[in-house]
C-alpha cells in the first residue's frame, strides 16, 4: 500500500488544509507542510531501502482490478526511475509549501488543497502502470495548476492559464486517441484487450499503425516537455504563475514529458521511435539553442528563466534519443539538476518580487550590497544554470553531449554552442539584478531563516548532484536498459556503453 498512500497522503493533506483554513491561515500552511514532508520521509525511506537490498527492476508493486470487462486495472509500480521522480516531487512539494508562506494570503486553504491535488497527480504519473490510470493523472494535473496560475497568479493571468489549458488538454486528446487505438489494435491482433503498460510492452510495437499511435503519445510529451515549437504557452504561465507555481511548473511538470517518453513512447512502440530519433534529436538541439537566444533577450527576471527551461529540456530530449547509457544516465542528472536549480531561481525571483514589487532588470539592480545572502544564493543557481564543474547541471549536460557525440558527432558540436550561450544569460541574469550602482537606493530585508533554508537545501541538492552522482546512476540504471537496448544500434555507440 505504500505507493498508494504516497498519492493519497497530499490529497488528504489538502482537504484537511482547506477545512483548518477555516480557523486559521497559519494552520493550513502546517497541515500542508507536515502533509508533504510525510510524503519526502516515505519516499526517502524506499530509496534508502532500496539502496540497502538487492531488487528487480521494480521496487514496489501493488496491482488490482479496477473495471476489468474493459480491461483497466489499479496499477501502480515504481522502479528506479519513478523513484527518483517521485522524491523530486515531494522534496520541490516541501519547497513550495514553504516559499508560499508569505506570499499567499487570499483564500489560502484552496491555495494548498489545489497544490497538494496537483502533486498527488504528478506522483500518480510517475507510477501508474495502467494506461486508462496514467491518463486520470495526466488530466488531473491540468485543473489544479489552472487554478493555481488563474486564481493566485499575476496581473495577466487568465490569458496564461487559458493558453496552458488549451495546449495541455487538446495535446492531451491525442495521446487518449492513441491510448484507445493501441486497446483496440492490440486486442485484435492478440486477443487480449487491455490497457496494462507490462502487457502492451510485451507485445514488442508489433501494433498496426504502431508510427501514428506513437505520435500521438508524443505529442503530448512534447508539449509538456516543451519542446520547440510546441513551448510557447510555457513563458507566459511562468510569468504569471505564483512562485510556488513555477517553482512546480519548471521542476515537476516539465519533467512529465521526458518521463512520458521514456516510459511509454519509447518501450512500447520501439520501431516507430527508431524512425524519429534522428528528428527528435535535431529538435532537441534547436530547443537548446533557441531557448538560450530567447533567455538572453527578456527584460523579465521570471521570464528569462522560463526560456533556459525551453533549452535545458532540449538537453533532456536530445540524451533521451541519443540512446546510448551515458546520454540517458545524463539526462537523468539533468532531469533532476534542472528541477532543483531553475525552482531555487524562481524562489529567487519570488523574494525579488515580495521586497521589490518588481521583476524588471531595468529597475532592479545594485541589489548585492543591500541583500549579500540573496546575492549569492542568484550568482550560484546561475552559475548552475550555465553548467558550472561541480554542480549537477554540468554533469548532466556533459553527458549528454558526450553520449550524443558517439552517435552523432555533428550534433553534439552544435549542442555545445548551448554552453557557451547559457554563460552569456547567466551572467546576464545576475550582472543586471544584482551587480551595478544602487540607483533605487534600495535598503531591504536580507533573506530570513525560512528562506535560508529553502535556498540552502536546495544548494546542498545541487551540490550533491555534482560532486557524487553516482546513488542516482545506480538507481535509474536498470530503468534505462529497455530504451537503451531499443535506441542503441551502431558498434560506435555500444563501444561508449561500456
Amino acid at each position: 500500500m505504500v505507493l498508494t498512500w504516497l498519492v493519497v497522503i497530499p490529497a488528504i493533506g489538502g482537504v484537511l488544509a482547506w477545512i483548518a483554513s477555516a480557523r486559521s491561515n497559519s494552520l493550513a500552511r502546517w497541515v500542508a507542510l507536515a502533509a508533504i514532508a510525510v510524503d519526502f520521509a516515505l519516499a526517502a525511506g524506499l530509496w534508502i531501502s532500496a539502496a540497502l537490498t538487492r531488487h528487480g527492476t521494480l521496487i514496489a508493486q501493488q496491482q488490482a482490478p479496477w473495471i476489468p470487462q474493459f480491461g483497466i486495472s489499479y496499477h501502480l509500480a515504481m522502479d528506479g526511475l519513478s523513484l527518483l521522480l517521485v522524491t523530486l516531487t515531494t522534496l520541490l512539494g516541501v519547497v513550495s509549501v514553504a516559499v508560499s508562506w508569505t506570499e499567499i494570503q487570499d483564500r489560502v486553504g484552496a491555495f494548498h488543497f489545489a497544490m497538494l491535488m496537483l502533486l498527488s497527480g504528478i506522483i500518480g504519473v510517475f507510477l501508474a502502470y495502467d494506461l486508462v490510470l496514467f491518463y486520470f493523472f495526466w488530466e488531473l494535473m491540468l485543473v489544479p495548476m489552472y487554478f493555481v496560475i488563474g486564481l493566485w497568479g499575476h496581473e495577466n493571468r487568465i490569458y496564461a492559464a487559458i493558453k496552458f489549458f488549451l495546449f495541455t488538454f487538446i495535446s492531451g486528446l491525442f495521446m487518449l486517441a492513441s491510448i484507445l487505438g493501441v486497446f483496440i489494435l492490440h486486442g485484435s491482433a492478440t486477443g487480449r484487450y487491455t490497457f496494462d503498460y507490462t502487457t502492451l510492452m510485451a507485445a514488442g510495437g508489433a501494433i498496426p499503425y504502431s508510427f501514428w499511435l506513437m505520435l500521438g503519445f508524443f505529442a503530448a510529451f512534447a508539449v509538456k516537455l516543451p519542446m520547440v515549437p510546441l513551448h510557447t504557452w510555457l513563458p507566459d504561465a511562468h510569468t504569471e504563475a505564483p512562485t510556488a507555481g513555477s517553482v512546480i511548473l519548471a521542476g515537476l511538470l516539465l519533467k512529465t514529458g521526458a518521463y512520458g517518453i521514456i516510459r511509454f513512447a519509447i518501450p512500447l512502440f520501439p520501431m516507430a521511435s527508431g524512425e524519429v530519433r534522428q528528428a527528435a534529436m535535431i529538435l532537441g538541439t534547436v530547443g537548446i539553442l533557441y531557448g538560450a537566444v530567447l533567455a538572453f533577450a527578456q527584460s523579465d527576471f521570471k521570464r528569462m528563466v522560463a526560456y533556459t527551461s525551453v533549452s535545458h529540456l532540449g538537453f533532456v530530449l536530445l540524451g533521451i534519443y541519443a540512446g546510448t547509457r551515458i546520454a540517458l544516465q545524463g539526462a537523468v542528472i539533468e532531469i533532476l539538476a534542472h528541477g532543483i536549480s531553475t525552482g531555487a531561481l524562481f524562489v529567487i525571483a519570488g523574494v525579488l518580487q515580495e521586497r521589490t514589487h518588481t521583476r524588471d532588470f531595468d529597475k532592479l539592480g545594485g541589489l548585492w550590497a543591500a541583500v549579500p545572502k540573496l546575492g549569492g544564493f542568484t550568482l550560484l543557481f546561475a552559475m548552475a544554470a550555465l553548467g558550472l564543474p561541480g554542480l549537477g547541471n554540468f554533469v548532466g549536460e556533459f553527458m549528454i553531449l558526450l553520449g550524443t557525440f558517439a552517435v552523432s558527432p555533428a550534433i553534439a558540436i552544435v549542442a555545445t554552442v548551448g554552453f557557451v550561450l547559457s554563460v552569456v544569460y547567466a551572467l546576464r541574469l545576475v550582472q543586471r539584478s544584482m551587480y551595478g550602482p544602487n540607483e533605487n537606493d534600495w535598503a531591504l530585508p536580507d533573506l530570513g531563516a525560512r528562506e535560508m533554508a529553502i535556498l540552502g537545501g536546495m544548494a546542498a541538492v545541487i551540490f550533491w548532484l555534482g560532486l557524487n552522482p553516482q546513488p542516482v546512476f545506480n538507481t535509474a540504471r536498470r530503468s534505462l536498459e529497455s530504451v537503451r537496448q531499443i535506441l542503441t544500434t551502431s558498434s560506435t555507440e555500444a563501444r561508449y556503453d561500456k
